[in-house]
């Protein structure tokens, strides 16, 4: 299998995922800040035109992030980065839904729709005047989950788990495009310090994040 890799949160995600498993893949570069995703010949390999996406020996293509590092965990299911037994997995699937739903979707979108309105416009449908919502709704989950997680060292407990990538990744992207980490969210703040301090968050940043001044 390869990983059909490319700058992002989300393609970073995945190298996180699979550096903190300890595993290499082969990669194939994208040009998701050239569009290269959203013409013809990836579109026919992934029609929503997402990155990342993982191909196998086959020829399939699996093209959600979340599903990706879902099949990774199966085939290599150690460290654990979900769950051991169902019911840890089911309490680690719960927060990611949650995260998920509550708070990156809304801040990538609020990017998408204003300080990255540029770059996307000819691709997504974009609308602008919901950024502003979309930013406020990501923070006030954020000051609800500060709350929900005192006490613990990562979100599902005291154990790195997938949902801990996942906002970390949407977080480091957001604080330089216009979504800064608020600082009175002090156990999100210490938490955040925790999973920058990983080997895996300085090995997953593509090599353009420099360039672009972004962290993906």
């Amino acid at each position: 299998m390869k990983l059909i890799d490319s700058f992002g949160p989300n393609p970073r995600v995945v190298r996180m995922f699979l550096a903190e498993k300890g595993l290499t893949l082969p990669r194939e570069e994208v040009d998701l800040l050239g569009g290269e995703n959203r013409q013809e010949g990836y579109l026919k390999r992934n029609p929503g035109g997402q990155l990342p996406a993982l191909e196998l020996d086959d020829g399939t293509v699996i093209a959600e992030t979340a599903v990706i590092c879902e099949y990774l965990e199966e085939k290599h299911p150690t460290p654990v980065l979900i769950g051991r037994t169902s019911e840890e997995r089911a309490v680690a699937r719960t927060w990611q839904r949650r995260v998920e739903l509550n708070i990156t979707e809304h801040i990538y979108n609020g990017f998408r729709y204003a300080e990255g309105y540029e770059l996307f416009k000819n691709r997504l449908y974009c609308i602008p005047e919901a950024s502003p919502g979309l930013k406020a709704k990501a923070q006030d989950w954020l000051t609800k989950l500060d709350a929900l997680i005192a006490g613990r060292d990562f979100i599902c407990g005291n154990e790195l788990r997938f949902v801990d990538i996942t906002l970390y990744c949407c977080m480091d992207f957001a604080r330089d495009v216009g979504q800064p980490i608020n600082p009175e969210l002090k156990n999100i703040g210490a938490w955040f310090a925790r999973m920058d301090a990983r080997p895996s968050a300085t090995s997953s940043l593509h090599p353009a994040s420099a360039q672009v001044k972004m962290k993906g």
